[in-house]
């Protein structure tokens, strides 16, 4: 009984971090424009996280255009700067985006 404990405590761990990031990505009202499986206003997390596949900057690069906005990447609309969201949720949203596979 103690082991199916722990194995369940493990597992629970382990999912948490992805519903904590999709939480955070709505409470930073990412979500307004994108979606995990499909194009809104922006990519879709999916499309985001294909793109830059292998690339080790990446979540750097994703966490400064989210802070500071971009435009060009993915067409003529630009993504806003959201200077709301502190450099550490950027990373965690980066991290988060780029695992949705």
């Amino acid at each position: 009984m103690k082991r199916a404990l722990l194995i369940m405590a493990a597992m629970t761990t382990l999912a948490a971090p992805a519903f904590a990031d999709e939480a955070l990505a709505k409470s930073k009202n990412c979500m307004a424009c994108h979606a995990v499986d499909k194009k809104l206003v922006g990519p879709s997390y999916k499309d985001v996280a294909k793109k830059y596949t292998g690339d080790a900057k990446a979540v750097d690069a994703l966490a400064v255009k989210i802070v500071k906005g971009g435009s060009g990447v993915w067409g003529a609309i630009p993504m806003p700067a959201n200077t709301q969201v502190s450099e550490a949720d950027a990373k965690k949203l980066a991290a988060w985006v780029l695992s949705q596979k």
